[in-house]
């Protein structure tokens, strides 16, 4: 799992808040003592949820028949065993239903990072908040160590104004810490209305106090594609930013009509947008034959994506750049590539997103966003959490406080997939 930039010394130190109040629901409180021993705790509900929801009829607890289940039966004991002494011995008589909300998703954080569980009022407004409408501040969020990360940032957004770079933590919004927010109540509560703020708590490298930051949510255009020429026009130069059906359909054209003889440097550093079969095209366009990625669950049929010799555009020299906020689509592009030893993949590790959930809803209202699949590189290698290791990897130069020193107007790994590239004949 790629780790954020944050030390854990750091992590360790975020204070976390005990109350999650939202506009429709009153705050819920939880002790100490059971954020302490959330994971245990999750056990326990997810025992006694089985019993009284059913669970266990939607193939989540996946008990079989012999020795399995009866090992799965001796937990459930022992975790029930656990559940009984927190209610009778603890110090004061705990409020079980206050205490459900966290269990649960500690539970389901306990799977991965995408994995949530949202309470009946969470649910309600996931399903009745607009997709397009909202304003932004200009950042891709995902959930690491528990709290929520900041994935890549969009120059000249709000977030931007405020110097926040990948690997940062953001420990609360407002005044609910992200600990127990599933990750995609935490996006949601990132936009808003034009022009109206939300407040964040962001720890960054080797500060003892996260800093107190407000950003102004605006309506966010998306950066054009980015086109260059180097080397005399021998070599084209694209970072397409969001890897949507139109930004690939740009791509398609600008590669076609740069003619055969061009080398492409594809520029996937901080791409964390799109969907992901437009990744796979995309590195079909590279890749003509062979298998660019599979997608594989417990109850998930096996899917195999291969290359379409119909789609492929070019077999000229390649490079490939990536860095930590390569998420997502743009990380199936670059593992395919690397997968088919097409191109060289040049810069850091990628950020490890690379899944399918599915919602699963509870008889309370409540839901779950579950993990059902996750894809795999033509190596074999998960995509998610692992990331893409890249061929030619440069790491950033960071100073005293953790933060990358800017090497004045050169781009280092830029500079080597250059250098790669004008090696390599067309």
């Amino acid at each position: 799992m790629p780790a954020p930039r944050t030390p854990c010394a750091i992590i360790a130190s975020i204070r976390v808040s005990a109350c999650f109040p939202t506009k429709a629901a009153p705050a819920v409180c939880v002790s100490r003592f059971f954020k302490r021993f959330v994971f245990v705790l999750s056990v326990a509900i997810f025992a006694a949820l089985s019993a009284g929801f059913g669970l266990g009829e939607l193939g989540l607890l996946g008990v079989h028949a012999g020795g399995e289940q009866d090992g799965a039966y001796r937990q459930m004991r022992v975790y029930d065993e656990v559940l009984s002494k927190i209610q009778t011995d603890y110090v004061t008589p705990p409020n079980m239903s206050d205490v459900t909300t966290g269990a649960l998703h500690g539970l389901l954080e306990s799977l991965d990072a995408d994995s949530s569980y949202l309470t009946p009022t969470e649910y309600q407004i996931y399903q009745d908040h607009p997709d397009k409408s909202a304003a932004q501040v200009g950042m891709t969020v995902s959930k690491r160590f528990g709290y929520a990360v900041v994935v890549s940032v969009l120059p000249g957004s709000p977030a931007g104004a405020q110097h926040l770079v990948d690997g940062d933590i953001i420990e609360s919004i407002g005044n609910q810490s992200t600990r127990e927010l599933a990750p995609a109540v935490i996006r949601l509560m990132l936009e808003g209305k034009p022009g109206s703020i939300v407040t964040v708590s962001v720890v960054r490298p080797r500060k003892s106090e996260p800093d107190k930051l407000t950003l102004t949510r605006t309506v966010q255009a998306a950066p054009p594609l980015a086109e260059q020429q180097y080397e005399n026009a021998t070599i084209l130069y694209l970072k397409p930013g969001a890897l949507t059906s139109a930004r690939v359909d740009e791509v398609q054209a600008k590669i076609k009509a740069a003619g055969k003889g061009s080398k492409i440097l594809l520029d996937l550093r901080d791409s964390s947008g799109g969907d992901d079969r437009q990744g796979l095209r995309l590195a079909n366009f590279f890749v003509k034959q062979g298998t660019l990625a599979t997608l594989e669950g417990q109850k998930f049929s096996r899917q195999s994506f291969i290359a379409d010799p119909a789609k492929f555009l070019t077999d000229a020299p390649l490079a490939v750049l990536v860095n930590h906020g390569t998420y997502g689509p743009a990380e199936l592009t670059a593992s395919a590539i690397e997968g088919a030893k097409r191109g060289d993949v040049v810069g850091e590790q990628t950020f490890g997103e690379g899944a399918v959930q599915k919602t699963f809803n509870l008889p309370d209202g409540a839901a779950l966003l579950l993990t059902v699949a996750d894809y795999q590189g033509p190596d074999g290698k998960k995509i998610e959490d692992q990331g893409v290791t890249p061929t030619v990897v440069i790491a950033p130069v960071l100073d005293d406080a953790g933060q990358e020193i800017p090497a004045g107007k050169t781009d280092a790994p830029l500079e080597r997939a250059l250098q790669l590239l004008k090696a390599r004949n067309g």
